[in-house]
């Protein structure tokens, strides 16, 4: 079954969240949650992604986030692979790390940042069962909580806490029209206390088709670029899908080699893993054709055929970049 297609275009907001696989955690300490979120403010720089809000919970997290440049799925799916893959090195693991393709709603940030803000930052004390208040006993608790984004909004984090990628733009939904930033942050923190002790409804009960959180308007132009984006039939829908994994490949390739000192084995990984012709690599490593290029890759596996630590090299790369090709499409 081919993927699904994302609603993008530039300037779009979404809600971004991802379970851990077989809802496993993706943190085991305060070093992943710290490395999880390096790896957020790069993706932030690397693909232009706004990110307003954020809160990390021990198997899954969530994303407040705009996409200036329409490219969510190549920058939440990179954040993705990157993380995996620091996860894994660190851990002396190997596999998947997140269950399948993150969920991304599309919102309108004027109807319902409001309502989204709150719902993210409140995830760390909202009791299981929704219906039920907020326990007040937990405010404390809540307001130590350092893997969010709302220390930063109500002005309470620590010195160097808050990520200089943050972007808290929003708070000007809790402007009273003053446009002084402590009146918002003091707006914020009064309305988030006012939570607690009674049940917080989720703004995501109200979602379109179960992808859009907003107007009427905004859910005719997602219908509209969803219709726009089958049409061609089965094959477009395949190509789309083709271009969209090897982006993700590539994406993550980029990441596994980026230590790797043996200029060797890097030739082969992009021939053998990433799918690059030795055509087109050729120039690029001063060969006159793509042969020379594939001599490296023909000798190198030769050699791992004898050499037990280059061949487990070779396996590991294999097996990371497995979890991208065999996701379904």
């Amino acid at each position: 079954m081919a993927r699904p297609l994302r609603i993008e275009f530039e300037g779009a907001a979404y809600h971004v969240t991802a379970r851990g696989n077989e809802r496993r955690a993706i943190y085991r300490d305060d070093a992943d949650r710290l490395r999880f979120l390096e790896t957020l403010g790069q993706a932030a720089g690397r693909f232009g992604l706004v990110v307003h809000a954020y809160c990390l919970l021990p198997n899954h997290y969530h994303l407040l986030c705009a996409t200036p440049r329409a490219n969510l799925s190549r920058a939440v799916g990179w954040l993705q692979a990157a993380y995996a893959i620091r996860h894994n090195r660190r851990h002396g693991r190997s596999g998947h790390l997140v269950q399948g393709r993150f969920k991304a709603h599309l919102i309108e940030a004027d109807a319902y940042a409001r309502q989204l803000v709150r719902y993210v930052h409140l995830n760390p004390v909202r009791p299981r069962d929704r219906r039920k208040p907020v326990p007040i006993e937990r405010r404390d608790g809540f307001e130590a909580y350092r893997w969010s984004s709302h220390r930063a909004y109500a002005g309470t984090a620590a010195r160097g806490e808050a990520p200089d990628w943050l972007c808290t733009e929003w708070l000007s939904y809790w402007d009273d029209g003053s446009a002084k930033p402590a009146r918002a942050r003091r707006a914020y923190a009064a309305d988030l206390a006012a939570c607690f002790g009674r049940p917080i409804d989720s703004p995501l009960a109200e979602l379109k088709g179960g992808l859009v959180l907003g107007s009427d308007a905004l859910w005719q132009r997602a219908r509209d670029l969803i219709r726009r984006g089958g049409r061609g039939r089965r094959n477009e829908e395949l190509k789309w899908a083709r271009r969209a994994g090897a982006a993700e490949a590539r994406d993550r390739l980029a990441v596994l080699l980026g230590d790797e000192a043996d200029p060797r084995v890097r030739t082969w990984a992009r021939v053998a893993l990433g799918g690059e012709r030795p055509a087109d690599l050729a120039r690029e490593l001063g060969y006159s054709d793509g042969s020379g290029v594939l001599r490296i890759v023909q000798r190198l596996e030769a050699a791992a055929q004898h050499d037990r630590d280059l061949r487990r090299r070779l396996d590991g790369l294999r097996m990371e970049m497995s979890s991208v090709k065999s996701r379904p499409r």
